[in-house]
């Protein structure tokens, strides 16, 4: 499951940058425009805290009745098969992961081997997903490893930006599809109705096809830290859009396969409870959504027993959490070891 608030965060910075510049040009004084950015941050920061606030006391009210021994056998029912079939879907998810970064380094002309796009983008979404503070944890290890392979910050900085557009492609066009496909089943888990399920996904669809016309028309970009970064065109944007999907899908099969058996609902209907589950985990800024995530399904689930969905989460955070951090420490330790030995032999 790829939250990556990183990517959200790294564009709004993007968005933010270039209003700057033009505020700048327009003859905004620094003052009002420092003013003006300090107050929406604060609007932000304090809806993303209500917003964690809010979702800890529902997912507590949720699980206050639910006993150790209750959630322990909902794990322990978990078979063998489910595992494998989770497992294999998060290798998939974050093979799709790498993908963010070489579509990104396509779009900017470097050319990087796949094996070092692998490990950068494997560890740096691993470590991130698992500690958080992504900007810092993702940012750092991506620049230790590409920054040996002749990239700079900068380019480093536009390589997260075009990756989170890859995500949030695939993002829309998921949540779109599945909101008008499953208006219907929707309407009943989420309290809304069909005719809002259907405008929304209207409007997620609409968004992204608008953003593909918007690239094909001419050349476009952001400018980031005072420099421009062009945008991919409509053959990149479409990749992306394929990427982001693959992702989006593999993760959400994840937790899919390791639902219980009460869970009668189909794989569609279940992936757009997972984005939007998702979706609110960005929001919250909270590391892997933690606890937002969590509430949000158990509610849109709330006709399956509780201690079997929470089970299934718990083992959904080690399965695609806690696996491949250990994992990627793992392949950092080795490659920085390789590293050093070929430094002595060279």
């Amino acid at each position: 499951m790829n939250f990556q608030g990183q990517h959200r965060k790294t564009i709004e910075d993007a968005d933010a940058i270039e209003a700057d510049t033009q505020a700048r040009e327009a003859g905004v004084p620094e003052v009002a425009r420092h003013r003006g950015r300090s107050r929406y941050a604060w609007i932000g920061t304090g809806a993303s805290v209500v917003l964690f606030i809010v979702s800890v006391f529902v997912l507590w009210h949720l699980s206050q009745d639910i006993t150790w021994a209750q959630l322990s056998a909902a794990m322990s029912a978990t078979t063998g098969r489910q595992f494998a079939l989770a497992f294999g879907f998060v290798v998939v998810s974050y093979l799709f992961l790498t993908g963010y970064d070489a579509l990104a380094l396509r779009q900017l002309k470097i050319k990087v081997p796949y094996s070092i796009t692998a490990l950068a983008s494997f560890t740096s979404y691993a470590v991130s997903f698992t500690l958080g503070f992504a900007l810092f944890t993702a940012g750092t290890i991506r620049y230790w490893i590409y920054s040996r392979h002749g990239l700079t910050a900068a380019k480093i900085a536009a390589l997260t930006v075009i990756a989170g557009f890859t995500f949030w492609l695939g993002m829309g066009v998921v949540l779109g599809l599945s909101l008008i496909i499953e208006a219907g089943q929707l309407a009943g888990l989420a309290f809304t109705s069909i005719r809002i399920n259907q405008g929304v996904g209207l409007a997620a669809l609409a968004s992204v096809l608008a953003y593909l016309a918007w690239v094909s028309a001419k050349r476009r970009s952001v400018t980031v830290k005072h420099w421009r970064l062009e945008l991919p065109g409509a053959s990149v944007s479409i990749g992306q859009m394929i990427v982001g999907i693959g992702d989006v899908c593999a993760a959400a099969a994840v937790l899919y396969v390791l639902m219980p058996p009460e869970m009668s609902l189909g794989f569609t209907t279940f992936l757009a409870i997972y984005v939007l589950a998702a979706m609110l985990g960005i929001a919250s800024n909270v590391p892997g959504g933690a606890g937002v995530f969590e509430s949000t399904v158990l509610i849109a689930l709330s006709y399956v027993p509780r201690e079997h969905v929470l089970g299934s989460l718990l083992l959904f955070r080690v399965c695609y959490y806690l696996v491949p951090f250990a994992v990627a420490l793992l392949m950092l330790g080795v490659h920085e070891i390789a590293r050093r030995l070929g430094n002595r032999t060279g």
